[in-house]
């Protein structure tokens, strides 16, 4: 059961669509297993729960 993991900020669903399908496509292709074997995580983590260089995304500028 290979697992593939990805922490993100938010997706839409269409995002998420394709990253499992081209994460599942891809990792079988390359390991030689069958797709189905495959489990792929979304873990979409908001911006004030990020801290980058001392400071939180959600407060930083663009």
């Amino acid at each position: 059961m290979p697992v593939i993991t990805l922490e993100a900020g938010k997706l839409n669903t269409d995002q998420k669509r394709q990253l499992v399908k081209e994460f599942t496509d891809t990792a079988a292709k390359v390991m030689q297993i069958p797709e189905q074997s495959f489990f792929v995580f979304l873990k979409e983590n908001e911006m004030e729960n990020i801290g980058v260089g001392g400071a939180l995304l959600s407060e930083r500028q663009s």
